[in-house]
């Protein structure tokens, strides 16, 4: 080490870049000064060594850092601040199983479309492939999942190539990016340095060789690391409707008798803000259907938002505006649409907007851009314009009705347990006007889909398409954040929430209170419903009706049971719940509730 310290502080290394050997810098200061220009306020991560110059960086600048029990907690609260916030989110975790953990939750936010930045920790450079701790072949696990992959080679290179991952990441249609960097590009040059050069140099010319080698893969790291460099983000674009299309679309809604709209998460994402894209439905007065992350963009009691019957108004419509809905599982691959409707389709993935179109339908005009700002577009060209009110008057009158007779099934008693219907519209009942849901299940959570009623736009947050089990957790953590004023509600099913339960202890150590609603009916019944009938086995199905109130209360929580010797008390049982979260306190219901008549499907089309 005396030799290296007797060296001069500056040296040349790439194309002349100087190399400064004393400085006490390093890669992480450069990573957190670009998430700080393009205004990321928090970072999710679960602590390791190959990625603590980040985390400590950040932390110094006001970049609020937020660890999870989980990797993929992480990555799902990242997903949940950039749909919130309409900028990136960003998670950090460390190399190998670190990165492995977060595979589902990047998968996840593909699907939904969301601009997430996962940066992974690496072995250094020189010891990759060659047996380092935890060192895998990270790009190729990520680059089916991600528009962007790259690993950064110098420190000199981090800015440039974060700037242009998180471009990427929010351009078009958005999705998540992953950025590795090894130790050698994030720790400072002196640790680097002890680390590659060996303390007693090898004696000869190979020895030599070697240590020339060396020390010249160590400049090239260092050089140019610290010269002034722009941080501020890139330009980012966004697919637009050409105005032919939008006066193609103007011409067809001012003729049609029975026209219907379908949003879809993706008119939610920016440019649009979301208030203004609900003005534009409420001008139009179109008929419509809000699906994912567009559930509340109307409100709670809009004239015009239809929640029910949506197979029977489809066959009915003349004209449907898919507006980011996508004919996948969910509208049934198309076949909900008819051949006598004119269908506008407007998204802006190609693939997704024309979806089995080659099979079960056909669209009259489709649009490769943003729907949001479309939808805006079609409202300001047709001024004065509203749909037939008998066409949305009859739609309403058939929602009303079915929305009658789910309430009287929520009366119903049940041989076991606690209706969940009648939880459910309680809960309804006392959700505050700034609450925010986020759903975490399958046979309760499809239950609740039905009765919950978000407020306004940006009040739901579900997985999205593919569906995926875990979220919760996670994606409250990142509401709270972004929105600390409003009462966050996981609504979870027993199944699904031992996937974050332990993040209760994330809840509590961060401040972060929320309130968790369990539907505990020991199974998994979405599957055995099935499952029973067509195999004739239950097996892997039972759960137990576990204290998961008491689990609660080992991290920190407060934990309420409501069971049908205390169902009379069942509303204070939910306002204490409530006031305990308003206290500051991450708070988890325990619901146990019976197997019910209402079965998902029964009441959604």
């Amino acid at each position: 080490m005396a030799f290296w310290q007797s060296q001069n502080s500056l040296k040349c290394g790439h194309r002349g870049m100087k190399v400064e050997t004393s400085s006490p810098r390093h890669g992480g200061e450069r990573v957190a000064e670009v998430l700080k220009a393009h205004g990321v306020k928090y970072l999710f991560t679960l602590v390791g060594g190959h990625i603590s110059p980040i985390l400590v960086a950040c932390e110094k600048i006001g970049i609020r850092v937020v660890d999870t029990r989980h990797e993929a907690t992480a990555v799902f609260a990242a997903d949940s601040v950039a749909r919130l916030s309409g900028s990136i989110g960003v998670a950090a975790v460390t190399a190998g199983p670190g990165l492995t953990n977060t595979v589902t939750a990047i998968k996840n936010a593909q699907v939904a479309e969301t601009p997430v930045l996962l940066i992974g920790g690496a072995a250094a450079t020189l010891l990759q492939g060659r047996g380092a701790l935890q060192d895998i072949d990270q790009l190729s696990l990520f680059k089916t999942l991600c528009k962007f992959c790259s690993t950064v080679r110098t420190v000199r290179d981090i800015v440039p190539v974060l700037r242009k991952a998180i471009a990427i990441a929010q351009s078009g249609t958005p999705g998540p990016v992953f950025v590795e960097f090894p130790l050698d590009v994030l720790y400072p040059y002196y640790l680097v340095q002890r680390e590659v050069i060996p303390k007693n140099a090898p004696k000869g010319l190979v020895g030599k060789a070697i240590n020339w080698y060396l020390q010249n893969h160590l400049n090239n790291l260092f050089s140019g690391a610290w010269d002034t460099r722009d941080v501020s983000p890139l330009s980012v674009d966004f697919p637009m409707a050409t105005d032919a299309e939008v006066q193609s679309c103007m011409e067809m809604v001012s003729r049609s008798k029975r026209p219907i709209i379908l949003v879809g998460s993706q008119a939610t994402l920016p440019p649009t803000p979301v208030n203004k894209l609900r003005s534009a439905l409420e001008s139009l007065a179109i008929p419509c259907f809000l699906g994912g992350m567009a559930r509340g963009m109307l409100g709670r009691d809009s004239p015009i938002h239809i929640r029910q019957n949506r197979k029977d108004a489809l066959k009915k419509a003349d004209l449907v505006i898919l507006a980011g809905t996508v004919c996948d599982f969910r509208m049934s691959y198309g076949r909900v649409l008819t051949k006598h409707s004119k269908i506008i389709a407007v998204n802006r993935d190609k693939s997704q907007l024309l979806k089995n179109s080659d099979i079960f339908w056909k669209p009259t005009l489709a649009v490769k851009g943003d729907a949001g700002s479309f939808l805006i577009q079609l409202a300001e060209g047709l001024k004065g314009y509203q749909a037939p009110s008998d066409w949305t008057q009859s739609l309403k009158e058939e929602d009303v009705k079915k929305e009658k007779a789910n309430s009287e099934k929520s009366e119903e008693k049940l041989e076991k347990n606690l209706n969940p219907l009648k939880v459910l519209h309680h809960v309804e009942h006392l959700l505050e006007e700034d609450s925010i849901i986020v759903t975490d299940g399958g046979d309760f959570v499809s239950t609740a889909a039905y009765i919950l009623r978000p407020r306004g736009p940006l009040q739901w947050l579900d997985p999205g398409a593919f569906g995926t089990l875990g979220v919760g957790g996670g994606f409250a953590l990142g509401a709270k954040l972004c929105r600390p004023e409003s009462q966050v509600w996981i609504i979870y099913g027993d199944g699904s929430l031992g996937y974050s339960i332990a993040e209760f202890d994330t809840f509590k150590r961060h401040k972060v209170p929320v309130i968790a609603l369990v539907g505990n009916d020991a199974g998994w019944s979405q599957i055995s419903r099935e499952q029973v009938p067509l195999l004739g086995s239950n097996v892997a199905c039972d759960l137990a009706y576990t204290d998961y109130h008491t689990v609660a209360e080992g991290y920190g929580g407060k934990g309420f049971l409501l069971t049908t010797e205390n169902e009379e008390k069942m509303d204070d049982i939910i306002r204490s719940a409530q006031e305990e979260c308003r206290n500051g306190t991450p708070t988890l219901l325990n619901i146990l509730i019976g197997k019910s008549n209402f079965r998902e499907g029964s009441i959604s089309v």
